[in-house]
């Protein structure tokens, strides 16, 4: 059953009414809250480029890492170099404030409306799990050192560790609930009538949560160990899985559900499991044959295809060039494992995910339509896009990589200053507009193969 926030709505607000920090530990929660206020000047700065209340932002960083500005507001982890634990593969990042942006990018805040104080509560407490629901014990994350958690008033229990639940072990460090209630008391300038300006506006956590939902059902199928609940909550549990799912069929391990994720995840419950290589076999085959003719020559014949050493730049003109430029700019990574040979360029992996993605939208009983690609999505938009798929796809590819792959800065100037303003501006523009982009050029690449299959366009000139 999915966890949603208007069933938890009523909860939160009722413990938030009633919730006293314990006498003993108020010197505690004072001390803390000052810390996180000494801090706003920085939280301001996420505020100004994310819309997430610079308190909400102190309180993530005080569970994460107890208020260290060196790590990565996402897992607590250095800043200065990759993420290894989820979510992995982030960074490095040159100040706390990228960190943090990115992290709630993750996280579907950007462009969130209610940061209400029951809305704050359920996002806090998605950042660690709803696990405690199922015990029947108010979260430690949200409720240490109060009256809803722990004798004499109520119930103890911590998970002590991953999926081992101790109902007598009393969890010492203080709640966010706890340490925003001491902050209230020392900052005026708090205020929790975050609530959304358009009655029945669904938040983008919200919105998501249906497709988590179908990931943890598909992920469950494929015996995930152990079983996800299926919440719609993209929590550790969740991510954990992801990643290993990443790991086994040679995705990029971030234990997050990017397009090509979900895409994979579900081609492998569908008849026939996971795709394998060789069913793109025909068509690598294809897009190796075009390369070598689209690689000019002085001579006027072909060139052998790329090569790793030496650092000459592509010619601008060279269309495979420009994939293997445009893959390398999305991905931000190594190649795949793998040797890399003339006739195997490393954008070959990441060309079939995204030929996957573009597969499973075109899915139809369980087998793709790759046959029907001019047609697929119907007459008008096909004649509409004629010969145009491919350089708006590769076009909108490039601008949305570049402008995923900026941070926004308040110290930024010029393109710097420009490209993170645009992408402040426009919340979640890589995540959503990328996929569209790739496919598009998946779409145009496909579709000009295949008349050439069907002899219905002339072949591709050599240049000279």
């Amino acid at each position: 059953m999915a966890v949603s926030f208007d069933s938890l709505k009523n909860e939160y607000e009722r413990n938030w009414a009633s919730l006293e920090i314990r006498p003993g530990r108020l010197a505690d929660a004072n001390a803390v809250a000052r810390k996180a206020i000494n801090g706003k000047a920085t939280y301001q700065q996420i505020e100004r480029l994310t819309g997430v209340p610079w308190h909400f932002a102190a309180l993530c960083h005080y569970r994460e890492s107890n208020f260290d500005f060196d790590t990565y507001l996402g897992n607590g982890e250095s800043l200065h170099r990759v993420t290894t634990i989820v979510p992995k593969g982030r960074g490095p990042f040159a100040t706390f404030v990228d960190g943090a942006v990115d992290a709630f990018r993750i996280e579907n805040f950007i462009g969130a409306q209610d940061w209400s104080i029951a809305r704050m509560l359920f996002r806090l407490e998605a950042f660690n799990g709803f696990g405690y629901h199922a015990k029947g014990v108010n979260s430690p994350y949200l409720y240490g050192g109060s009256n809803l958690y722990g004798p004499p008033e109520a119930r103890p229990g911590k998970f002590v560790r991953d999926h081992v639940f101790d109902p007598n072990h009393v969890d010492s460090q203080l709640g966010t609930a706890v340490i925003l209630h001491a902050m209230l008391a020392l900052d005026s300038s708090i205020t929790l009538d975050g609530s959304p300006q358009f009655a029945g506006r669904i938040e983008p956590e919200d919105d998501a949560a249906s497709t988590v939902v179908l990931m943890q059902q598909a992920l469950n199928r494929l015996g995930a160990n152990p079983p996800l609940a299926e919440d719609g909550i993209s929590g550790p549990k969740t991510r954990a899985a992801v990643s290993r799912f990443q790991q086994q069929n040679g995705l990029r391990d971030t234990g997050l559900l990017d397009a090509a994720t979900v895409a994979a995840i579900t081609r492998a419950t569908q008849p026939g499991g996971v795709m394998q290589s060789g069913d793109l076999s025909q068509v690598l085959k294809r897009l190796e044959d075009l390369a070598q003719v689209l690689r000019p020559t002085a001579g006027g014949g072909t060139i052998p295809g790329p090569t790793t050493s030496g650092n000459t730049l592509p010619a601008s003109n060279d269309p495979i060039s420009l994939f293997e430029r445009l893959f390398s700019l999305v991905n931000k990574t190594t190649p795949m494992p793998g040797p890399v040979t003339p006739t195997n360029p490393a954008p070959v992996d990441q060309l079939k995910q995204v030929v996957d993605l573009l597969s499973t939208l075109l899915n139809n009983n369980g087998k793709p339509v790759l046959g029907q690609v001019n047609g697929a999505l119907g007459e008008t938009i096909g004649k509409l896009l004629d010969g145009k798929k491919t350089a708006l796809g590769i076009g909108g590819s490039l601008i949305t990589a570049l402008l995923s792959s900026v941070t926004a800065s308040p110290n930024a100037s010029g393109i710097a200053g420009l490209l993170g303003t645009i992408v402040s501006a426009v919340p979640g523009l890589g995540q959503f507009a990328m996929p569209i982009s790739l496919a598009l050029t998946a779409w145009g690449v496909l579709g000009k193969l295949e008349k050439w299959a069907q002899g219905t366009a002339p072949p591709p000139k050599v240049t000279t």
